[in-house]
């Protein structure tokens, strides 16, 4: 459980939840408007990216992409050699996980003049996202972060640590954050209050789930409508045959189009021994991975084989699409999901592979010793499934 001081220190008065997203919205329709009439104007799709990756976050709208990708294209069409334009495309780029893109386009910004904090921000989030330099990522993240003590900095060096497994570090950092903020919007330390749940529900090697769901509540707190924190603490409810409140978290969700909400709710009818329905659901969640993969297969590689990995029930595809991630990004933990799943689908071959491959990228690294990877029990499971 959450010490009833570090509650306090994320308790804020800010605006309300609902009447936040609705503004948003509001927001968002207006920037694309001002963008259709005019896509040159200084300023004008840099405020669309914003309204988008923020929909994208809080709403689950995974719609969002889509409307990206256009907003891109357009304005390429508008401006071809832009500096500017090529910003904004290594933006889009980085948002659907197309980082070999992302980089290519920031050589171009770069190029052309475009400003240098913001590319070096830039390249510091692609680097970030592929484990790439990680050391010199740390270094400039703990600096920024030093000199502005701003949330927007206190957490990517947050989520840094998170994946070099420094979690205590990590969690001092993200409530860091949550105590110097000022602000009337919900929506960050509502994102803050989440990734904490994450770090306590799914990342330290031991969970704690009790905590993790005080997190999550926390960030429903703050926006109502936040649907990864729904689906997540739903998870925690299922595991805990909470049904009725797990499925009360979920349905609400739905519209958002994100497949986890389908496949989650698919789990709880099942769990409730209504099979039929469950089906329904799944059938709805598969329909919603697959497409969304057609269309943005590296921004979705990781959830698809989480997916296909447990209910989708295929392994096989799970495993070529944790391969698909480890190849865009050979993150630790893109290796440690590919291992569990060659694991789960009994195939010796590729576990051994897997992990020969993420010793030779991250074995001289204090992360790689605190990961599940380097546990002894990883032995074991390689020698039961030979």
């Amino acid at each position: 459980m959450i010490p009833s001081a570090e509650l306090e220190t994320c308790r804020f008065l800010t605006t309300d939840g609902e009447i936040a997203l609705i503004n948003l919205q509001s927001a968002r329709r207006r920037s694309w408007s001002r963008f259709f009439t005019d896509p040159q104007r200084e300023g004008v799709a840099e405020t669309v990216v914003e309204h988008e990756q923020l929909t994208a976050q809080f709403v689950g709208d995974v719609c969002a992409l889509d409307r990206l990708g256009s907003l891109a294209s357009s304005l390429a069409a508008a401006l071809p050699s832009s500096a500017r334009t090529a910003l904004i495309r290594a933006q889009v780029s980085s948002m659907t996980h197309r980082f070999t893109d992302a980089r290519h386009y920031l050589a171009q910004a770069e190029i052309g003049g475009a400003p240098t904090d913001d590319i070096r921000l830039l390249k510091l989030n692609v680097d970030q996202a592929c484990g790439e330099n990680l050391d010199r990522v740390l270094d400039q993240r703990r600096e920024i972060a030093r000199k502005s003590g701003r949330l927007e900095d206190l957490v990517p060096l947050g989520a840094l640590l998170t994946d070099l497994r420094e979690f205590i570090d990590a969690h001092q950092i993200y409530t860091q954050g949550l105590r110097g903020y000022s602000d009337v919007s919900p929506l960050p330390p509502a994102g803050v209050c989440f990734q904490l749940g994450v770090l306590w529900g799914e990342l330290v090697p031991e969970p704690d789930t009790a905590r993790a769901a005080q997190w999550y509540k926390r960030a429903i707190d703050y926006l109502p409508s936040y649907t990864k924190a729904r689906i997540h603490l739903a998870e925690i409810y299922l595991s805990q045959g909470r049904l009725s409140e797990a499925e009360a978290l979920l349905a609400p969700a739905v519209s958002s189009g994100d497949p986890e909400v389908q496949w989650r709710l698919a789990d709880v009818k099942a769990a409730q021994g209504k099979a039929p329905d469950g089906e329904a659901h799944l059938q709805a969640a598969r329909s919603q991975f697959d497409f969304l993969l057609e269309r943005h297969l590296l921004a979705f590689a990781d959830h698809g084989a989480e997916f296909y990995a447990g209910s989708g029930n295929d392994l096989r595809r799970a495993l070529d699409l944790a391969r698909v991630n480890i190849a865009n990004r050979p993150t630790l933990r893109a290796f440690e999901q590919a291992y569990a799943v060659a694991v789960s689908g009994g195939n010796a071959v590729a576990a051994r592979e897997l992990r020969a491959a993420a010793i030779n990228q991250w074995g001289g690294s204090a992360a790689f010793r605190r990961s599940r990877l380097a546990r002894r029990t990883t032995d074991r499971l390689e020698g039961a499934v030979a």
